[in-house]
């Protein structure tokens, strides 16, 4: 049984820590593209 335990709770950390990792890549992108865009936007607005 705790051999079973121990492996869940691996696999469960490594999945939260892979999700976490692609999560902040992921905000990261968007945020350089909305950032992109909206200069983009002031540059025709002038």
């Amino acid at each position: 049984m705790d051999e079973q335990l121990r492996i869940i709770l691996i696999i469960i950390v490594s999945v939260s820590i892979f999700g976490l990792l692609i999560f902040v890549f992921v905000k990261n992108y968007i945020r350089n593209k909305i950032n992109l865009l909206a200069e983009e936007k002031k540059k025709k607005l002038k």
